[in-house]
């Protein structure tokens, strides 16, 4: 007789119930979004990422869908970090933890929303996005060590809830151990690998034509195509961080086969961007379903039977 299957894990010293919750990004902007993946199997509510004050974003169209993913420059459109904070009060009654996504579009920015956060209660913690591709003029925070530093030392001097960073995708072995120093020298809670890869062109052969407006058609690329990526991100980070900072896996996820590969790698839950958008908060219940049947299969009962364990090649 199989063991029952247990999806639980811990973030931030907070339990979700399901390893599986939302990516920032799609479908999760305002109340009515919000109260749906609250509604939904997911473990966790993860916010919209916030700036300072409302916006709107880029021009439409910014997002457009592929046979293997999908391409986009929103920009940011957000209703606000004050919007964001005061709906945490709303997400009690769904029974699950409420994570804030903060991208200040400068250090004061991020300075200042991170200490009036501190005021707020049920925000069970924060990611900070130090990797949004997407902002005309504004350089990914992640792919500058300096500044990256920089902003970890002004914003965990303010911060009163637990912090994660989200970071862009790395390519470079060199590049992966200096973020990996820089989070070392601070109490980080966790670390989501990755964001979309940035700047990708895709185009239409019929019209001649990039497929989206904004930055004459560069964007973030999501979906299948970033999954090895994603997994060498988790799997690297995994490897050269300090074990008590949690490793979020984001990239490619669309079945429970994605997700075991994102846990296997080291994650220790896993977020859903593209599949979300494309399936609605369903996914969350039917991968997890998979992910389920995979680990009965292979005779683990919990996470923790097989999270980081990758084997090499002898």
């Amino acid at each position: 007789m199989s063991l029952p299957t247990c999806l639980s894990t811990t973030i931030a010293n907070t339990e979700l119930s399901s390893c599986l919750y939302n990516a920032s990004g799609p479908l999760c902007s305002d109340e009515k979004q919000l109260h749906a993946l609250g509604e939904s199997t997911a473990g966790a509510i993860l916010s919209k990422s916030a700036t300072l004050k409302a916006q709107s974003g880029n021009e439409e169209p910014r997002y457009v869908e592929t046979p293997w993913g999908s391409i986009n420059s929103m920009g940011l459109p957000n209703l606000g970090y004050e919007f964001y904070a005061d709906f945490a009060k709303e997400t009690v009654n769904h029974k699950k933890p409420y994570f804030m996504s903060v991208s200040g579009l400068s250090l004061n920015d991020n300075v200042h929303i991170i200490k009036e956060l501190a005021n707020f209660e049920h925000i069970a913690a924060i990611e900070l996005n130090l990797s949004c591709p997407n902002v005309p003029g504004k350089p990914q925070t992640g792919y500058d060590f300096e500044q990256s530093r920089l902003v970890l030392e002004a914003v965990m001097a303010q911060a009163k809830q637990p912090v994660g960073v989200k970071l862009p995708p790395y390519f470079d072995i060199p590049h992966f151990e200096m973020m990996a120093d820089i989070l070392n020298d601070f109490p980080i809670s966790f670390v989501t690998c990755i964001n979309s890869v940035g700047n990708g062109l895709v185009i239409d052969t019929d019209k001649e034509s990039v497929v989206i407006k904004p930055k004459q058609g560069f964007g973030g690329i999501g979906g299948d195509f970033v999954k090895p990526t994603a997994l060498a991100n988790v799997r690297k980070f995994y490897t050269l961080l300090n074990k008590d900072i949690s490793i979020i896996g984001c990239g490619g996820v669309k079945s429970g086969t994605d997700a075991f590969e994102h846990i296997l790698c080291g994650a220790s839950a896993v977020q859903v961007g593209t599949q979300l958008m494309r399936e609605g908060t369903g996914c969350f219940d039917r991968i997890a379903k998979e992910l389920a049947d995979i680990m009965q299969t292979k005779g683990y009962s919990t996470l923790n039977d097989f999270k980081g364990r990758l084997k090499d090649i002898e």
